[in-house]
């Protein structure tokens, strides 16, 4: 089968990294209390943005400033790189695909390729600036698809016959559709597509 697979919050831990440099950038760059909005829904991965109440130019500056720090700094979810691993090992095709993009000066796709080669994750292909996850589901054929952000999830459950797994997070917890399935960590997600092989 082929696997297209998220990065941040999917395969790494990036909201338990981003909400503190978002908390120093509005004390320390705007001179502002930090006070953080978690009760919206959340519909994409643009969450830090609104949960912090910036304005566009804020957000441009925080990602210019501290974009390719964040990346190079992120952990990894437990069992993320043993389960991908089992999977392509299997021989299903991993694509991970993500919706980062270049900055300026910032090698994002670099940064991106060597976390994932320090992480031991294994892959068939990365896909990065994956504005329009859909248009690559289609193409890539995927089968199953993983990934934190709803608006993604529920796009490609609507309009390919991918199965769908949403990633749980602080941001997306509220947000539900009968096409998608909720998973809480990569050894479910493992288990889950070896059922469905089995069927």
């Amino acid at each position: 089968m082929n696997i297209g697979i998220d990065i941040d919050d999917t395969i790494s831990e990036t909201f338990e990294t981003l909400l503190p440099y978002s908390q120093k950038y509005t004390i320390e760059d705007l001179k502002r209390k930090s006070v953080i909005n978690l009760s919206g829904d959340f519909l994409n991965h643009f969450y830090i943005v609104y949960v912090n109440g910036w304005n566009e130019q804020e957000a441009i500056t925080f990602w210019e400033k501290y974009y390719a720090e964040i990346l190079r700094k992120l952990n990894i979810k437990k069992f993320a790189a043993e389960s991908i691993n089992k999977l392509k090992q299997q021989g299903h095709k991993i694509y991970i695909i993500t919706a980062r993009w270049d900055m300026r000066a910032d090698n994002v796709r670099g940064i991106t390729e060597q976390w994932l080669k320090d992480n031991n994750v294994e892959y068939d292909e990365l896909i990065t600036n994956a504005s329009d996850k859909i248009k690559i589901a289609k193409e890539k054929a995927i089968d199953i698809f993983i990934d934190d952000s709803f608006n993604n999830c529920k796009s490609i459950a609507d309009g390919t016959d991918a199965k769908v797994y949403l990633m749980n997070t602080k941001i997306n917890e509220k947000l539900n559709a009968e096409n998608i399935k909720r998973v809480y960590s990569w050894p479910e997600i493992y288990n889950l597509i070896n059922q469905k092989e089995e069927i």
